[in-house]
């Protein structure tokens, strides 16, 4: 019968929706972003309603079974042609499919990955502000007092820790992450001697 697929499918549905919902509230309750972190929530709250949705038609369905709720679940089930239960079955499919994935990306899905972190993103542009920025103006300064050591001293600085910064940003080479040939080509050419 068409509403014993469509029972199977919703409790598919139900367990991997709410399995994605807590794969990202957790981490967002771990990095503390869940008051900043709006898309973050709204994503969460959106899986998490589908989680109870699914899970309810479920339910109701195996009622009848358990005596309780006996008109409700019979109708339930005759409003289940295999129209319905198709698209529950490809929605079963693609929870399924997600955490298919979710394995295969491992190092994308560690933390709040999916969400961009505010803080983090102030941080990192703090991190360049005071030591790449920084170091350009001291030597822009330097150059400008005809103060040369000083001026390639302080480039030297500013080039390490502009190094430094592009490789934290990049990952490991060994990583899951690890970039092929042509992964990060420009979308324009560089302009270095045109201001």
């Amino acid at each position: 019968m068409w509403w014993q697929l469509a029972a199977t499918a919703n409790f598919v549905i139900a367990t991997t929706y709410l399995g994605i919902a807590m794969a990202i509230l957790l981490p967002l309750l771990r990095t503390r972003q869940v008051p900043s972190n709006r898309l973050g929530m709204a994503t969460a709250a959106i899986f998490l309603s589908c989680a109870v949705h699914h899970g309810g038609h479920s339910v109701h369905m195996l009622l009848p079974a358990l005596g309780m709720e006996t008109d409700h679940g019979l109708a339930l089930r005759q409003a289940f042609d295999w129209h319905f239960v198709l698209w529950d079955v490809i929605s079963a499919g693609v929870g399924i499919w997600y955490w298919s994935l979710r394995s295969t990306y491992g190092s994308l899905m560690r933390g709040a990955a999916l969400f961009e972190d505010m803080k983090e993103k102030q941080r990192r542009a703090l991190e360049i502000n005071d030591n790449i920025v920084q170091g350009l103006a001291v030597a822009k300064l330097a150059l400008e007092l005809d103060q040369r050591e000083a001026s390639e001293e302080a480039l030297e600085k500013a080039l390490v820790s502009a190094r430094q910064i592009i490789s934290d940003l990049l990952g490991d080479a060994d990583s899951e992450s690890r970039l092929g040939p042509g992964a990060l080509r420009r979308t324009a050419p560089a302009h270095v001697g045109e201001l």
